[in-house]
Formats: C-alpha cells, structure tokens, sequence
C-alpha cells in the first residue's frame, strides 16, 4: 500500500518527498532524488495533518527529527493514516512485551541492590548505568515510547532514575538500609562502647564506601568510632580480626587504641600500629630482613649532638661555609651573631641545634637528590634555596654516614623503603579494611604509603577519622589539602560529619566554632553541644589578673577538677606559676603548650600569651627559605593554622576558658574574639 502526492500537490509544495509505501515493518518514503527509509523500530510518532487543499503525513524520528511528506489527497491521506496507524500499534504493541521483558530484568537487579542487605557503594553505581544504557540498546522500540507502554511505563521511570540520578538514587537506597539496619543492630550501638553511640556516629560506622571521611570535632567521640568501625566489621563477618588495619601517629596513641579494642571487643588480633610499624612490617615480609631504627631517632641528645658537631667543623674548616652561615642567621633568621669564630658560641649553636633538625627532617622526607630539591622551588626563591641546599649538604651526608656505621635506617628511610617494596609487589597485604586516626596531620609521604598499600588490593577500603579544624602540624610536614580534598587523593567516596561534642557547653562551642570558621577555606560541619552555657564561659582578661584568677578558683574548684594553662611557647610558661604549689596546693594546675595540650581536656583552661610580637599569638610567619619550598604550601588564609590552634586551645576546655590579654600589646586574636561576642571583663 502507498501514498503520492498529486500532480498540482507536488508541483505546489515543491518537497523532496512525494510517495510513502508501507513495508513490512516500516515505511519508504521517497521522493525524485530522495529515498528514506523508515522502520518501526526509529518511528516515535505518527501525524496526520489537513493543509488548505491538501493533506500532509509527518513521521517524528529520535533526536527531534522530522520527515514529512506533502501534497496528497486528504482522504486518501486519511485512509493510509488510519492503515499504517492500525499497523504500527499492533506492531508497538507486540514490541512492548518483549521491552517489559527486558526492562523487568533491569527491575530484578535494581530491586535486588535495594533489597541487599549491605551498603550500595557509588562507585558500583557505573556498573548499574552501564546495565541500563545496555538494555535500553537492546529495546526493540525508540526509548522515548516506553512511557506510551502500560506494561513497561513504571520499570522505564525506575531506570530513568538509576541512570539520570543515580546518586540520588544510591543515596536513597542507602539511607533507606542505614536507618534499617541500625534499627536492627541498636543492641551493638548500644553497648560496643562504654556510652550508646549517637546517631551520627552510627551513620558513620555503617557507611560502605571504599573510601569514607569523618570528620570528628573535637570532643565528639572519634576513638569510639574507629572502635565501633572495626567492631561492626567483625560483627558484619566483613572481615576476621587480622583483615583490620588500624593505624596512629604516635607510639602512645596505638597502645591506648589497642588496649581499648581488647577491652571492648575482646580480641587481640586487631592491632593498632604507628605507621612507622607499619613500615618496619613490610619491609620485614617484603625483603626478608629486619632493618634496625637508628638511635639518632630517639636519641635527642646524640642527634643534636651530632648536627652541631658537623656545624661547627663546617664552619671551622671552610671561609665560604662560614660566611654562608653567618648570611643564613643574619639576614634570614635576623639574629645577632658575634664576631670571630661566632661557631664556637655554645648558646647559639644550642638556638640554631633545633632549627637543624627540622631542616635535615624535611630534606630526608623529601628523600630526592639535592637537584631535584633545587627544580621544585619556584623560580624566585630557587637561587637562595640553591645556596642554603649547599650549606645543609654536609648535615645530610654526616647523618647518612652515621646510619651507615650503625648498619640501620631513619624513620623517612623506612616510609621510603616501604613504599618501594609495594610499588614492585613485593609484599602481599593482608588488610581489607584500614582505619586511621587523627587523619588531618597526615603528611603526603604517609599518604603515598597508603595509596601504595590500597593499589595492591582494589577492595580495600580507607576509613579515615580526623577533623581539618585541629590540624596544626604543618611545621612536621603535614598537609591539610590531604583532607579537605579528601577525594581527589583517596577515590569517590562519603564524607560524614560527628555533630556532637561530649565535652564542653554551647557557649564554648559557640564562640570556638565562630572563630575557627572565619577561615572560608575549613570543611563546614555542625558540632552541636549536650550542656548549656552561659556568656561568661568564655571571657578576656587581662594578663596581670592571673593571679587574682588563681586565687579565685581556689576557692571553689575541686581536687578532681584540672586547670590548664596553655600558651604558645614554653617560655611563656607564667612566673606566678613557680609558686603554686605552696600558693594553691588542693589545685590540681598544669602547663603545657597549646600544641601538647591536642588530646587533652581540662574543666577549666587559661590560655596566656595573647599578645602580638615576636613570640606572640598568632606566631609571625618567619619561615626559612628552606620551609617555603620543603613543606607543604600554606593555605591562602592569613594566620589559618595559628587560629587552628587557638581553636584547640579553647576545646580543651569543658567548662569554662580564659583568655589573658596584653592590653599594652594585644594579640589581634583578641580584637576578632570580641567581634564575635566574646566579652572583656577587667578582673576575674
């Protein structure tokens, strides 16, 4: 059966196409010099259209295109309308049972990911759409049609959703299972720590992705989650005790984490390692020898001893090293060094031990050649870099030279090594889940042991606890974009946020988490408190009050109840305080530096030392040259870690916190604390 145009039709609509014929499963249509073919299977819609003389077919094809064919009769139009129309459904018709077919295998896979009873991870998300976008190719009608179908109208909506928002989609499907499955498991939440866990962390320790960020302010139960991480692994059978990594930063710390784990979950074979142990480990397995830690590392004496020795004779035996040294304290360090052979000053090679060995530090993580140490420098600090490379040389030669004669290796020796022998597969790992603490002070060189570690095995997965608005240690090499990028550097995952603290009142939080947040640049989380509080938690004073405050809480706080004293350096450690063991002997009273004091908490802190200045608060950028270029680049925020660290100062604290002011000289903290409410009172 066919359709063409009239004589006076064709000749007036002057259209490439004059003829359609009906095939078996589609339609031809032609014109002189055009030919089109049709077949059902590319037909979306069918029209039938009356012009002023004449009628018109138009066939919608996918990606909005349209034929159309001008000129015929309209009643004949209207008769192989109606015939092809009658066709084509029947053929539609015919061909949306096999596509509920295909879509219903679709809605099985779908319905059997919302069903399981485990995280869906997002990455797995990729696989779905792939399945989908496949079936769609297999579907023997124009995609478009299916919402025409009742037999196929619902499944295609479901895939349309898991393939246009698919991660709205997971996310969904996931906080559907999380809210199931902690309901279900509320008798673990419950007792896996001393305390229920809340809700957040509980969301937090059910959360599936390969690579998960929980961000713990302070005080808001973060060791009670790696706890119940890796309880709930076992509990899960997601993994047997040894398939479970924990790691710190410190000695102390994994000791403490181990001795909470065998105490709640009754287990030894999850140990919690520093990631120098970690190290040790691999290399042990991985080339079958034992390396010995050098003493130089936890010898303070011997490797100060060693770096000033080496000063000194450079000094001694080179004019040109001298003077380079004494260019280096003068102009960069802006000392005073004495005429003479000012080397052999006892006071100032003790001053200059200490910046020694965090330079030589930072030159063996680097771990590169002195070359590749120089090219890394921008442009306009690269010759001064070059000249103080030069002067550091020796230091580097003298200390590998120690570690030769004592047959052993240093701490970024065994980070390097490691490293090496993952990269060649050389070692076979038997973690599927690690959990890290504190993750904020991870350094790359630490991070690129991890990313080592997870390329030899695809599955496992990284659960990383830490919070970027306590991380201060930038000094020792630290990088924070290793977790406010969290992603970038570790893989799509989840980012959870712990909202409550455990340990101070909401005015504290309040003014804490005001301050810290002024830099644009910190991850936004909420950090809600249990217990209120009032203004006067948190006040300025002036710094010659600090005594009337002493006499004062002597009067009403308890022998169990600890005042910490805090300040930016250690020679800011207050006078009054010799004393004050005969002047208030029922205080239970300590100092420390802010710095010292992470992972303390008191009921009341003084923090002392706010004044501007060169040991003020914040510190004055006074970096060398050698720390621009070695340390991880400073955030675009002025004063960002010193503010960081006031912020820790002041959570410290569960009660209440002092802040003691220079009024002469007074820390620019102190203007921006009172900006935001803080109040200023003239005595205790």
């Amino acid at each position: 059966m066919e359709l063409k145009s009239t004589s006076f039709g064709k000749h007036l609509a002057q259209h490439p196409y004059n003829r359609v014929r009906l095939l078996n499963a589609g339609v031809e249509v032609s014109g002189d010099k055009h030919h089109y073919l049709i077949p059902f299977n590319q037909l979306i819609q069918i029209r039938c259209k009356r012009g002023i003389v004449w009628g018109e077919l138009e066939f919608e094809l996918p990606e909005a295109k349209v034929v159309r064919l001008h000129g015929t009769e309209w009643q004949e139009t209207q008769r192989f309308y109606q015939h092809l129309l009658k066709i084509w459904q029947a053929w539609s018709e015919e061909m949306s049972g096999v596509s509920a077919g295909v879509l219903h295998g679709q809605i099985e896979k779908i319905t059997h990911i919302e069903e399981q009873d485990k995280w869906f991870k997002s990455a797995d998300l990729a696989d779905v759409q792939k399945d989908i976008t496949g079936a769609f190719s297999a579907i023997p009608v124009p995609v478009g049609r299916l919402n025409d179908f009742d037999n196929c109208r619902e499944d295609y909506h479901t895939c349309l959703r898991w393939l246009e928002q698919g991660k709205r989609s997971v996310d969904k499907r996931n906080l559907a299972w999380t809210d199931r499955v902690i309901a279900q498991n509320q008798d673990f939440f419950d007792t896996v720590e001393v305390s229920p866990l809340n809700e957040s962390q509980c969301r937090a320790v059910v959360n599936g992705e390969d690579a998960v960020l929980v961000l713990a302010g302070a005080g808001s139960g973060k060791t009670s989650v790696l706890v119940a991480r890796a309880g709930w692994l076992l509990r899960r059978q997601e993994a047997v005790p040894e398939q479970i990594l924990l790691l710190a930063f410190g000695r102390q710390a994994a000791e403490e984490m181990n001795t909470r784990i065998k105490e709640r979950l009754h287990t030894d074979g999850i140990k919690a390692k520093t990631f120098h142990a970690l190290a040790l480990q691999i290399i042990q397995e991985g080339s079958k020898k034992a390396p010995k830690i050098s003493k130089l590392e936890t010898d303070a004496k011997a490797r100060r001893s060693l770096l000033i020795k080496t000063w000194q004779e450079q000094c001694a035996g080179k004019k040109v090293q001298a003077s380079g040294w004494r260019q280096w304290m003068t102009d960069e360090l802006e000392w005073d060094v004495p005429e003479g052979d000012y080397w052999k000053n006892k006071s100032l090679a003790e001053r200059l031990g200490s910046r020694l060995e965090r330079w030589l530090s930072l030159m063996r993580t680097h771990g590169g050649s002195q070359a590749e140490m120089i090219e890394s420098a921008h442009e306009d600090v690269k010759d001064l870099f070059s000249k103080r490379i030069r002067l550091m040389a020796p230091f580097l030669k003298a200390w590998k030279t120690a570690l030769k004669e004592e047959g052993a290796v240093d701490f970024s020796g065994l980070i390097h090594q490691a490293v090496n022998i993952l990269e060649k597969g050389r070692f076979v790992s038997p973690w599927k889940h690690i959990l890290v603490d504190e993750f904020q002070d991870i350094s790359p060189q630490r991070a690129l042991l991890l990313s080592a570690l997870r390329k030899l095995n695809k599955r496992t997965s990284l659960f990383a606890v830490g919070d970027d608005w306590q991380a201060i240690y930038r000094f020792s090499g630290a990088e924070l974009s290793l977790t406010t990028a969290f992603a970038t550097h570790f893989g799509e995952g989840a980012q959870c946020a712990l909202d409550t603290t455990y340990r101070f009142n909401d005015r504290i939080g309040e003014i804490a988490n005001k301050f810290v947040q002024q830099n644009p640049y910190q991850l936004k989380k909420p950090l809600n408190s249990l217990t209120k509080g009032n203004k006067k938690n948190v006040v300025i004073l002036p710094d010659e009050q600090l005594e009337k405050l002493l006499d004062k809480l002597s009067g009403y706080v308890t022998a169990d109840e600890k005042i910490l004293v805090l300040a930016r350096y250690h020679h800011l450690r207050p006078q009054i305080l010799e004393k004050a063991v005969t002047r208030w002997p029922k205080l239970n009273l300590e100092f420390m530096t802010i710095h010292a004091s992470k992972g303390q908490q008191a009921e009341y802190v003084i923090i002392v030392g706010l004044h501007e200045g060169n040991d003020g608060f914040p510190a004055p950028a006074r970096e060398s040259v050698l720390e621009q270029v070695l340390l991880p680049e400073p955030e675009n925020f002025m004063g960002a870690e010193e503010r960081r660290l006031l912020y820790v100062a002041m959570t410290r604290a569960k009660h209440q916190v002092w802040l003691m002011q220079d009024k002469a000289c007074p820390s620019i903290f102190v203007e921006q604390l009172e900006d935001i409410g803080v109040p200023v009172q003239r005595k205790p």
